[in-house]
């Protein structure tokens, strides 16, 4: 449970260091990239599997860099229902996407040692 409340903060804070270096992104306070969090990861659990699925063909025809293209929909998503957190456009969801992504990693990185000591 402390791991994953940990990694939902880390996220949020992820989330304005998108905000911080791309500009197509913008985030308006903390409690605004907490929730984006939340629903960026809800997204990416419920409806991201089955664009996946849904998407499998093409996916295998671009040798899964329209996976991409899946990661920035939802992230665009995100943005479009909230309203602290704003991607101006399909190419910025991209890009923010592709960072939040790789800080994704870094913090996924940093709790598996964190926690795996305990």
């Amino acid at each position: 449970m402390m791991k994953l409340l940990t990694k939902w903060l880390l996220s949020a804070a992820a989330l304005l260091l998108v905000a911080y270096i791309y500009s197509g992104v913008q985030v308006k306070t903390f409690t605004a990239a907490l929730i984006a969090a939340f629903v960026i990861g809800l997204l990416n659990t419920v409806v991201r599997p089955i664009l996946v699925v849904l998407t499998l063909p093409v996916t295998l025809v671009t040798l899964g860099l329209f996976l991409f293209v899946i990661n920035a929909l939802m992230f665009w998503a995100a943005g479009s229902v909230l309203d602290g957190f704003h991607v101006q456009g399909f190419v910025a969801a991209l890009i923010g996407s592709l960072i939040y992504s790789l800080l994704g990693i870094v913090i996924e990185s940093a709790l598996e040692r964190l926690f795996s000591k305990q």
